[in-house]
């Protein structure tokens, strides 16, 4: 879980930039205040498991992140 975090982490602005979305919109989709959304695209907070779940839902269900989610090992082609 700890790897798949980090991971995610790493790529958080690349994907969000990649979907033209404001910090603000993306933590509104997944349901975590905008704040928490900051500190933890700026590693200044760890992200949760349930965290790291409703993000991978959110990406994975747009084209444009979908790829990019599969060529990290996130989750599988279907």
């Amino acid at each position: 879980q700890e790897r798949l975090i980090m991971l995610l982490t790493d790529e958080l602005p690349v994907l969000r930039a990649r979907l033209r979305i404001s910090q603000d919109e993306l933590s509104r989709n997944i349901g975590i205040s905008r704040q928490t959304y900051s500190l933890i695209e700026n590693k200044k907070q760890k992200m949760t498991w349930v965290t790291f779940m409703a993000f991978i839902a959110f990406f994975q269900n747009n084209p444009k992140t979908r790829s990019t989610l599969v060529s990290m090992g996130l989750i599988r082609e279907s």
